[in-house]
């Protein structure tokens, strides 16, 4: 009972070594430095006019801000079926695992066992050595005592003493069964250390799993972008080339009536082959983002063929931008980004890691145990006269290892600066993307907005061209000039549509939403990750 006292004493005074983790600061600025320089920027004013950015929290559900119900369920498929999001999600699961065998060290150990073995004790070379046997055989002689005293005893006591002799040499039958427990103290909290890094590992999987969703999504949402975007070309493009047929005809009639040469009419029919020209490189960068679509929420290329062709009149419509854009705050950045909490994390894991080190130069001090029943037959192991047991403390101090423990010591430190580190470089990682990335949408908006503007004039400048050769004002090659340009502005004025939208995808990826509502992948991560 003292000894007992005495150990729940010690583990009472218990203590944990080594440094407690204290959350970094993200020291962020009070506000975007983009948002401040396009503050400034009098064409950016008017472009960002349509699409302002606020400091409202993002939404967490981003994409749907399309209004795109395809690009919505699209999604849904990709976090329940994407290969790659699958995976972070059994990682995390072996991360729990991970922590719970770090837990289970700080637990008694107990382990239930039952053995049969036939020993020979080699007790005859101890008795011959010690001259027992030939004190037996002198028994029987005719001079010993025992005859002197009842002669002819001698030899009947020679045969009992040696019969005696011959069962405690021979091998023995020798039964078992019983439990064998320990149970390290932690007095120096080396297991809660070592539980509290698992902890923080798992952590770290988790947010690995969810930056592996924001970038899923992102990537869900440019490719059909790029589709919507291809297809709209394809369009345009057709559309291109029956207008330029029309203007062929023109000139053939001109020709025909002598008002025009050949010349024009060759002229006319290159622009429209040129035109034709694109068309096959559109369809290649149709399947090919139908292929990677397919890939992306875990089908084979050529299951979504059907399902995502260009939509009815118009066709290829990229979806629309939002009305406005919440960017929030950077202060915010930090609890929202992915990657920022994962560096957070693995620099607890570090933290943590150098209180393990730090414990292994103080004593392991473990309760050991064992009781059981030994007999040398089976029904002899349920009689109280074969219990055995065995109890008591050990004491485990390290005192000289060439100096590994020392170096341990210092890499743990090492490792936990080279993490607190790897945290800032992720901050300021992550401030930039988002002030690049509100600088690519900002500018391509400007851009945006002129192109649309040369889209109409380019317009307006074809119609009085052909007109005017209508009318004979004049030539040919007026109206061809006039119809390559609106051509080229058409064009120029969609991909540049197409580039502000996958603009606004990497603005949203960049601040790191998406993974708060994780959908149906949500129900899964929970179960399998405890």
């Amino acid at each position: 009972m003292r000894a007992l006292a005495v150990v729940l004493a010690a583990s009472l005074c218990a203590c944990t070594v080594g440094p407690d983790f204290r959350p970094p600061q993200a020291n962020a600025p009070a506000d975007w430095h983009a948002m401040q320089r396009g503050a400034n920027d009098a064409t950016s004013q008017a472009a960002a006019a349509s699409t302002p950015t606020v400091e409202s929290n993002p939404d967490p559900q981003w994409w749907r801000s399309f209004g795109d119900p395809t690009l919505d369920t699209l999604i849904d498929r990709a976090l329940s079926g994407n290969p790659d999001l699958r995976i972070a999600v059994v990682r995390i699961a072996e991360a729990r695992e991970q922590t719970q065998q770090a837990a289970a060290q700080g637990l008694p150990n107990v382990r239930a066992s039952a053995s049969y073995k036939r020993d020979q004790l080699g007790a005859k070379g101890i008795l011959e050595s010690a001259g027992v046997y030939n004190k037996v055989d002198a028994l029987g002689a005719p001079n010993s005592p025992i005859n002197q005293i009842a002669p002819g005893a001698g030899a009947s006591v020679e045969r009992g003493a040696q019969s005696a002799l011959d069962q405690l040499t021979a091998p023995v039958n020798l039964w078992q069964a019983g439990f064998d427990a320990s149970w390290e103290l932690d007095l120096f909290g080396r297991v809660r250390r070592s539980v509290e890094a698992a902890n923080a590992q798992a952590d770290a999987a988790l947010e690995s799993q969810r930056d592996a969703q924001v970038s899923l999504e992102a990537e869900v949402a440019e490719t059909y972008l790029q589709l919507r975007g291809a297809q709209m070309l394809h369009a345009t493009a057709e559309s291109l080339v029956a207008e330029q047929r029309e203007t062929v005809e023109l000139a053939r009639s001109a020709a025909k009536h002598g008002l025009q040469s050949q010349l024009d009419v060759e002229r006319s029919q290159a622009e429209r082959a040129q035109t034709e020209a694109l068309l096959p490189q559109y369809d290649q960068q149709i399947a090919q983002s139908l292929n990677a679509l397919a890939v992306l929420v875990g089908e084979a290329p050529g299951a979504l063929d059907a399902e995502l062709a260009p939509p009815g009149a118009p066709p290829g419509v990229l979806p629309g931008t939002p009305p406005a854009v919440p960017v929030g705050l950077p202060a915010t950045l930090a609890r929202r980004r992915p990657d920022i909490r994962r560096a957070e994390a693995s620099l607890h894991a570090a933290t943590a890691n150098v209180g393990v080190a730090v414990a292994q130069f103080y004593p392991d001090i473990s309760l050991t145990g064992q009781i059981g029943t030994r007999a040398t037959s089976p029904h002899d192991l349920a009689h109280w006269a074969s219990l055995f047991w065995s109890w008591g403390p050990s004491v485990s101090l390290p005192v000289f290892q060439g100096g590994a423990l020392v170096s341990n010591l210092r890499l743990s430190k090492l490792q936990q600066v080279e993490a607190a580190l790897d945290y800032r470089k992720t901050v300021l990682g992550a401030l930039r993307d988002v002030n690049n990335a509100l600088d690519v949408y900002r500018t391509d908006q400007a851009r945006l907005v002129s192109l649309d503007e040369s889209v109409a004039a380019q317009r307006r400048a074809f119609e009085l061209a052909r007109e005017s050769y209508r009318k004979g004002i004049v030539s040919f090659i007026d109206v061809l000039d006039a119809q390559r340009q609106l051509s080229s502005a058409e064009q120029n004025a969609q991909q540049q549509d197409l580039q502000v939208c996958t603009d606004l995808v990497a603005l949203y990826k960049a601040l790191g939403g998406g993974w708060e509502d994780a959908g149906p992948m949500a129900s899964s991560t929970s179960s399998q990750a405890r």
